[in-house]
C-alpha cells in the first residue's frame, strides 16, 4: 500500500480524490491539505510516498511548493490540474505524472502502474525548484509572505524555525536548509542564517568566535566553522 497525501484548495476535489484512491485498493490516504503550509507540515509528519498535488492554489502554487520541500522528504509527485497546458511544465519539474480534472478512473489506473514501476526501481524524485521569492510564515491563522531581502536573520530552536525582520518574528514551516539553498541567506551557525546585506558590525570574540550585529541591533552568533565563510564573503 502506498501512503498518499492529497493537496488541493477545493474541498470537493480533495474528497473526490480520496474516494478514487480508496477504490483502487492501492493507497492509504495519510492526509488531505488545503494549502502549501498544511502540506509542508503533513509531509514532515506523515512522510507520504506520493503527493497528489493541485497546480493552481492561492498564495503558493504546486510548483512553488516543491521548491520548499527537503530532498530527503520528497515524495513522488502526481500533479492534478484542470488545465492541460500545465502538463509540459509538470514533466519539466520531473513529476511522475499528471492528471486532468475531472480525474478518470482509467487514467488514474495508469498512474498507479507508473508509481509501482517507480517504486520498484527505487528512484527518488529530484526537483530543482525555483528560488523562493516570498517566505511563507504563520501569523494568527493567516499566511504572511516575507521577502528574503527584508529578513535580518533566521533562527532554529526546539519550537521550530523563526524568521526575524523589522515587522517582527514569525514562524515558518521551511527548514534552515531550504532557506539557505533557495533564498541566498548565509549560514553563520548551525542554528542561524543571516542576511549579509543587513549586517552592521561583526564583533570578533575569543577562540575564533564572533557575533553579528544587524542594522536594527540584533546580535546573532557566528560559530568557528562558519566564521571562515563569513570572512570570505565580506573580505576581512
Amino acid at each position: 500500500m502506498m501512503r498518499a497525501l492529497i493537496v488541493d484548495d477545493e474541498v470537493y476535489a480533495r474528497q473526490e480524490m480520496e474516494t478514487m484512491l480508496a477504490e483502487t485498493g492501492e493507497f492509504i490516504v495519510a492526509g488531505k491539505c488545503a494549502n502549501a503550509l498544511e502540506a509542508m507540515q503533513a509531509i514532515r509528519k506523515e512522510r507520504p510516498d506520493v503527493l497528489f498535488l493541485d497546480v493552481q492554489m492561492p498564495v503558493i502554487n504546486g510548483f512553488e511548493l516543491l521548491g520548499m520541500i527537503d530532498t530527503e522528504a520528497m515524495p513522488q509527485v502526481v500533479f492534478v490540474t484542470a488545465y492541460d497546458e500545465y502538463a509540459l511544465k509538470a514533466f519539466e519539474e520531473n513529476a511522475l505524472d499528471y492528471l486532468l480534472k475531472p480525474v478518470e478512473k482509467g487514467r488514474l489506473a495508469k498512474t498507479v502502474e507508473k508509481l509501482k514501476r517507480r517504486f520498484a526501481e527505487g528512484k527518488r524524485p529530484v526537483f530543482a525548484g525555483p528560488a523562493i521569492q516570498k517566505i511563507p510564515c504563520l501569523q494568527s491563522g493567516k499566511i504572511k509572505l516575507i521577502s528574503p531581502a527584508e529578513v535580518e536573520y533566521v533562527r532554529s530552536s526546539e519550537t521550530g524555525v523563526h524568521v526575524v525582520c523589522p515587522a517582527g518574528e514569525f514562524f515558518t514551516e521551511l527548514t534552515l536548509q531550504i532557506l539557505e539553498t533557495r533564498t541566498g541567506l548565509l549560514r553563520c551557525h548551525k542554528q542561524y542564517l543571516i542576511n549579509i546585506d543587513l549586517v552592521d558590525e561583526i564583533i570578533l570574540r575569543e577562540n575564533m568566535l564572533a557575533d553579528i550585529k544587524t542594522k536594527s541591533g540584533h546580535l546573532v552568533p557566528v560559530s568557528r566553522r562558519y566564521l571562515r565563510v563569513l570572512r570570505g564573503r565580506l573580505n576581512f
